[in-house]
């Protein structure tokens, strides 16, 4: 028997209102989401489920904290603590998602070779605040924990590597990373050398901030060995900016002449031996350079002007290759200056 207009009607009605509920529990898990632009919350360990619900709720990432919370029960979710970046109109069902898949945004902060405290310390600016970067940059701990419990600071004790970091993690967390990285790839490769491990690290950043050129390496190497054993003083240029920076001027130039004159533990021109730290991350190459210096009869050497070092074994030698290098450096001025004038004309 057909069904009258009204009775259908009334049919309709009662089936809509049955399914209402649902519809509008798929609307709220997969409708879109309240936030008007990309957001980033931050996760932090020992976080629970009901402070990170209540978090979204409260930065306008969801719209029904109590929602999320009966999803995550359900489905026994494990938060991973990390940086989740989430886009506009995200979903609850999307917001939910990458927190149970741990898709935690990354930064890539690399440290390189020849880097120093204060390189260091820019590069990781958005992640270790500075006060607390210095207050680790001095820690025991952290220094037993690279291999050498003897050091003052970390100067060194980082493996010039690419990291990948999240705000979530803790400043000492990050300086811990770094310095296990440094005892896993570094630490290992500073022994069987002349001199002992720490010396040699300390030597490798000496001819780092020298030469980068691989073939150069050794030979400044075998110079500075050669001082050493014979109680010269090393007249290192970059321990005397090394001790600028130390002494407070954080002027990143050439070495001035009251930079040399300097009376400092660290400025190799007014102390014998090596430093007491190195002055830099070295390379792979400095290291092994370090470890088996090319000594011969040379004990000095001078840029040429042309990115590479002149050696000499006497200092009347050593003087006249610093008189082709000033005069390199004065054909070099000109040229610029006469390059200058025909733009300017």
């Amino acid at each position: 028997m057909a069904r009258s207009p009204i009775s259908l009607r009334l049919f309709l009605a009662i089936a809509f209102l049955a399914i209402l509920p649902g519809l509008g529990g798929w609307w709220a898990w997969k409708g879109q989401g309240p936030l008007q632009q990309e957001a980033t919350v931050l996760v932090k360990k020992g976080t629970s489920i009901n402070q990170v619900a209540d978090q979204l709720e409260r930065e306008g990432v969801i719209r029904s904290a109590s929602l999320f919370k009966l999803w995550a029960r359900a489905r026994k979710l494990q938060l991973i603590r990390g940086e989740y970046t989430f886009t506009a109109r995200a979903s609850l069902a999307d917001v939910a998602g990458k927190l149970r898949r741990a898709e935690i945004h990354y930064t890539l902060v690399t440290i390189p070779e020849g880097a120093h405290a204060w390189s260091v310390q820019k590069r990781l600016k958005a992640f270790v605040p500075e006060e607390a970067f210095w207050i680790l940059w001095k820690s025991p701990r952290l220094a037993r924990t690279a291999g050498f419990e003897q050091a003052e600071t970390l100067e060194g004790l980082i493996a010039p590597a690419t990291f990948r970091l999240h705000h979530a993690l803790e400043p000492e967390e990050v300086m811990l990373m770094l310095v296990e990285a440094f005892r896993n790839q570094v630490r290992p490769e500073l022994e069987g050398g002349v001199l002992s491990p720490y010396k040699t690290l300390i030597l490798a950043s000496l001819v780092e901030k020298e030469t980068k050129l691989p073939e150069e390496q050794a030979k400044v190497a075998g110079v500075y060995k050669k001082r050493l054993d014979l109680g010269m003083r090393l007249q290192c240029d970059p321990t005397s900016l090394y001790a600028r920076w130390l002494s407070g001027d954080l002027r990143f130039s050439a070495p001035l002449a009251p930079d040399i004159r300097r009376l400092h533990r660290f400025n190799t021109y007014s102390v014998s031996g090596l430093p007491p730290t190195p002055i830099a991350i070295p390379s792979a190459a400095a290291i092994e350079a370090a470890k088996a210096p090319q000594v011969t009869k040379d004990l000095y050497f001078v840029a040429t002007g042309q990115g590479g070092h002149r050696f000499a074994p006497s200092l009347g030698d050593h003087n006249r290759n610093v008189g082709a290098y000033r005069k390199e450096l004065a054909q070099q001025q000109r040229a610029a200056r006469a390059r200058k004038a025909q733009g300017a004309g």
